[in-house]
């Protein structure tokens, strides 16, 4: 990127941002299966949908595939963040892989709230985005029960068998506001309809919206580290832009376009729940290396969430056999 010009005086950094208790589990599962079992551990899909995170795993001895039938028979497998479906277990299952699996905890929580929906007679309408690997997963409990909605649109052109037995549950990334709306017309048109005991949409999720709206009106442009792929990523960028700040997905500081910096002042900049704090600390150099001087944390909310690392990893730890 040229540095042709030097408007930007300040930079505010979105507290929280960056990884989440879910994230971090999955990433020092494969970590510590690596360290365990030797070189190489399947993974099947990205751990997490960060593009830096997945080649840093490569280098070190991890070989993500597709589908579990790539896994060679009887080898160490981790299943994703985003969680799988009864067949893909039923499948590693057949071919004796050593599974090992880094679902987030809160993806579990989805699934177990489609089999009791189920399992009471429930039409399941589940609120997501068709093709994302946590829906997928999600759907593979309960698929001749469950059907998916992406918008209000969708919603009103449902059809059920019984309007008096609907529930909903939702993907765990996706954008607070959008889906309230989803849920407030599913339940204008079906007033019968239950929910969850809690929230699916995830804390880190919320939070990080929250700090990206409370920020936006403050900043010129906002910046949000994540890779493509990241639902949690896209939709930090749309609620800036939904407080009418320009704000841009970028990966890494060298895909910051100079023309996005013009007339510019202040800078806000927040990551996705799995995209690692390096790449933050790489975006405040760049502005450093303008001359930005004033950078501060916009803070507003503290996360101490952790979640216990999956049971085979721990028992493997206890027991010694560590290599």
């Amino acid at each position: 990127m040229a540095l042709v010009s030097n408007t930007v005086q300040k930079l505010l950094l979105a507290s929280p941002r960056g990884y989440c208790a879910g994230v971090d589990r999955a990433v020092q599962t494969v970590e510590r299966a690596l360290e365990m079992h030797g070189a190489p551990v399947y993974v099947r899909k990205e751990i997490v949908h960060n593009k830096h995170v997945v080649a840093e795993l490569r280098e070190r001895g991890a070989v993500f595939v597709d589908e579990q039938t790539e896994v060679p028979v009887g080898a160490v497998c981790v299943f994703s963040a985003h969680g799988v479906a009864p067949s893909v277990r039923r499948g590693a299952e057949e071919r004796g892989l050593r599974t090992i699996d880094a679902t987030c905890p809160l993806v579990t929580k989805v699934h177990r709230e489609a089999l009791r929906f189920a399992g009471e007679g429930y039409t399941i309408v589940l609120v997501g985005h068709d093709g994302h690997e946590e829906v997928e997963g999600t759907m593979g409990e309960a698929p001749e029960r469950i059907v998916l909605v992406q918008n209000e649109q969708d919603v009103d052109a449902l059809e059920v068998e019984d309007p008096e037995r609907v529930a909903y549950i939702t993907q765990t990334t996706l954008a607070v506001d959008e889906t309230s709306a989803i849920v407030a017309r599913l339940r204008a048109r079906f007033p019968s309809i239950v929910g969850p005991r809690t929230d699916d949409i995830c804390y880190a999720t919320t939070n990080r919206q929250a700090a990206v709206k409370q920020m936006a009106d403050g900043c010129d442009l906002m910046l949000v580290i994540g890779s493509r792929n990241s639902s949690n990523s896209l939709r930090l960028v749309e609620v800036a832009r939904d407080c009418g700040t320009e704000a841009h997905l970028v990966d890494r500081a060298e895909e910051v376009r100079e023309e996005w910096l013009a007339g510019k002042r202040v800078v806000g900049i927040s990551s996705g729940a799995s995209a690692p704090e390096h790449l933050v600390q790489e975006l405040v150099g760049l502005f450093r290396a303008r001359g930005v001087r004033e950078i501060s944390e916009y803070h507003v909310v503290s996360e101490d969430v952790r979640f216990m690392l999956p049971k085979p990893i721990r028992e493997l730890a206890s027991a010694g056999e560590a290599r």
